[in-house]
């Protein structure tokens, strides 16, 4: 066997174990373009829970998917569209709602709320605005619950109105995901 070879079938047989090659680029997660949230980088080769537990803004959110039994289909293959409520839109409900939507005895509620978060397939703004011009200023996008959202646009934010009346704006857009992506949004919306 010649010596290139050689040396190429040994840097193949080394990249199939798991070895560093010298030469080569590093790993590709720091590389990745991230979006900053909650004041920690969101890797797009991470999923939706694996970079959710490391934004200070959504603690309470992923105390609410923990509480609802959602951490196994948000890790999942996807994609999914996840309009992220931070701590400050669970804020702005009344009084011990939160505590009481966490309560075993509530999981079916809580589980309804958070999966009118979720949109299947991967929507990115571009496509959310597209689709809102096209619609003649709104949007109607079809949950996980099985519900809908009405996207609208409010100057150059996207904002969503819930089956309730109630809107929320998109404060981050496109914050790519292994399995989606997340919008982070300033008020907690009900089906």
């Amino acid at each position: 066997m010649n010596r290139h070879r050689t040396s190429f079938l040994a840097a193949v047989a080394a990249a199939a174990l798991g070895a560093p090659l010298v030469g080569l680029a590093a790993p590709a997660f720091a590389q990745e373009k991230t979006v900053t949230v909650g004041g920690a980088p969101m890797y797009p080769s991470k999923t939706i829970v694996e970079n959710a537990v490391n934004s200070k803004d959504h603690t309470t959110l992923v105390a609410a998917v923990k509480a609802a039994g959602l951490v196994d289909t948000l890790s999942g293959a996807g994609p999914f569209t996840v309009f992220a409520p931070a701590n400050a839109a669970f804020a702005k409900l009344p009084a011990g709602t939160v505590e009481s939507l966490v309560k075993p005895e509530n999981k079916a509620t809580l589980t309804k709320i958070l999966t009118y978060h979720v949109v299947a397939g991967k929507t990115g703004a571009a496509d959310l605005t597209k689709a809102i011009k096209a619609g003649g200023g709104k949007a109607v996008l079809k949950t996980v619950s099985g519900d809908s959202l009405t996207a609208s646009m409010a100057g150059n934010a996207i904002q969503l109105t819930d089956a309730k009346g109630g809107m929320s704006t998109v404060t981050i857009a496109d914050v790519d995901q292994k399995n989606g992506v997340i919008h982070v949004v300033d008020t907690v919306l009900m089906p």
